[in-house]
């Protein structure tokens, strides 16, 4: 039963429905461990330079994560390979206090959704890459079970 049930929120997760992201993507790592010089790279293409559009970045983790927080790294790149943004950014996942998840969650996991860039217009049409990558003190950050990225078209 608690395969089905995990079975099923992972189903959620990748299948949710009622969007209005142009781009939904989503990377699970191995053994629920993010390691360090691993870098979740997430190409996306752009078809309306015109609009504004807004960057967010999602972290599926357990509730065994040994920290409240989640340091990451993020990269914008277009096609040439010119950085057009970047940033270090501090997560909470937890109530540093209490203890308490944030996010929504089902079980153990936990599903949270952090913005990187908003209102962000892009110069032309064409394919980017947003690049995350975890700054914790660990090599291997355990119980990390996902992380993605969502783009959504201002105005719609």
């Amino acid at each position: 039963m608690k395969k089905l049930l995990v079975l099923a929120f992972f189903a959620s997760f990748f299948f949710a429905c009622g969007t209005d992201y142009i781009h939904e993507d989503y990377k699970i790592l191995a053994n629920k461990q993010w390691v360090v010089d691993s870098v979740a790279a997430f190409p996306f293409t752009i078809t309306e330079p015109t609009q504004k559009y807004n960057l967010v970045y999602t972290i599926r983790n357990t509730l065994r994560y040994p920290y409240y927080n989640l340091f990451i790294t993020y990269e914008l790149v277009d096609a040439s390979g010119k950085i057009l943004a970047t940033k270090r950014l501090d997560a909470n996942l937890l109530n540093p206090k209490t203890g308490e998840p944030y996010g929504t969650g089902l079980g153990d996991m936990y599903d949270h959704e952090f913005s990187l860039v908003d209102a962000y217009q892009f110069s032309k049409a064409g394919t980017y890459t947003l690049k995350l990558k975890q700054e914790m003190r660990l090599d291997t950050l355990p119980e990390i079970v996902a992380v993605g990225v969502k783009v959504k078209e201002l105005g719609k």
